[in-house]
């Protein structure tokens, strides 16, 4: 089996080094640099095992990469996907599977318009990985694993069978979903993230802070009121749409809490999310929010965008989500303006 990855990012490492330790796996990166990567990949987790992959072709050509390969396998931010969906389209065989880590940024909106109904897809409703880059190209870190994972799948005959080679590619149990609403619209970065940047950041006066905030370890009661309520706008779309709403559990179902402040002892105490710290940059003076972070490009704009624009196709009244979406829109545009000063 020949797998390309697409994406240099931290999950994109990961999948690598930990697909390529695997008999019989074969990896291929497609990367925009590829002279910074190394034929030799080392893959350190939490636990203090360590992958060892060496990979295949590694190229920023996607001829060279994309044309005999079994998977297809985006690790992607959402502004990059529907361009890089386009320049892989003329290299993708029949037989190409193509998947993405990442599918509340759009993923399968994008594939039905661009690669055609007939194309075999699958996606992940949640990353099954925490990761970090220790050395790029060279080295990473598998910070947490999910104890489970689920996938939607199209067009792929033997769905068990491919069931079972995700579980083992990923290390993860793994369940298949309905289908790609389940996992395209998920309460998990397009709400989590945005209402907690919300709670940290709506009111910022603009001075610095002494350290970079824990994003999850300093979790707030704030922070969890915000996501609760977001959620249960979001919980009132699923209603109106084709989907099981045990597959894509409520925020306080998900982690066994039952109001703000149970959540945020919840959330604040994870031990794989310690020491994840917040999109700050560091200035004169301390720390101050980075507006140009993959938290407010990725997460408002390709995020919760979909749960924004779905709710309103569908007359469901989203007061906070609304609220916080605008705010986050209005902090990317305010950097944005700034930064072309």
């Amino acid at each position: 089996m020949t797998i390309t990855i697409i994406g240099g990012g931290s999950l994109g490492h990961v999948c690598a080094g930990v697909f390529a330790s695997q008999s019989g796996v074969g990896v291929n990166i497609y990367t925009q640099r590829p002279q910074l990567w190394s034929r030799n990949i080392v893959i350190s987790d939490i636990n203090g095992k360590n992958y060892h992959g060496e990979l295949g072709v590694i190229s920023s050509d996607p001829a060279e990469v994309v044309a005999n390969s079994d998977i297809v396998f985006l690790c992607l931010p959402g502004f990059l996907i529907e361009k890089t969906l386009s320049d892989i389209k003329p290299y993708l065989s029949p037989k190409s599977v193509v998947g993405s880590i990442v599918c509340s940024t759009g993923f399968f909106f994008a594939a039905h318009e661009i690669l055609g109904a007939e194309t075999k897809l699958f996606g992940f409703q949640r990353t099954p990985f925490i990761a970090r880059v220790g050395e790029y190209g060279k080295r990473a870190n598998l910070l947490g694993y999910k104890r489970e994972v689920a996938i939607a799948c199209e067009n792929i005959e033997d769905v068990d069978a491919f069931r079972a080679m995700i579980e083992r590619l990923f290390v993860t149990p793994t369940v298949v979903l309905n289908n790609f609403y389940e996992v395209s619209l998920t309460n998990s970065n397009p709400i989590l993230h945005t209402g907690r940047l919300y709670s940290m950041w709506s009111d910022w006066d603009g001075a610095p802070y002494d350290h970079n905030i824990l994003f999850y370890k300093e979790w707030t009661d704030d922070a969890s009121q915000t996501i609760i309520d977001m959620d249960r706008e979001f919980m009132q779309l699923l209603d109106k749409l084709p989907v099981d709403k045990r597959n894509i559990p409520s925020l306080l179902t998900y982690y066994e809490s039952h109001d703000a402040a149970s959540l945020t002892r919840k959330i604040s105490s994870i031990e794989a999310f310690q020491r994840i710290t917040s999109p700050m940059q560091c200035v004169e003076g301390g720390w101050i929010p980075d507006f140009a972070s993959r938290y407010f490009t990725e997460d408002f704009p390709y995020g919760l965008r979909f749960i924004k624009e779905l709710a309103t196709e569908h007359n469901i009244p989203t007061p906070t989500i609304d609220r916080v979406y605008n705010w986050g829109l209005a902090a990317i545009a305010s950097n944005v303006n700034a930064s072309d000063k």
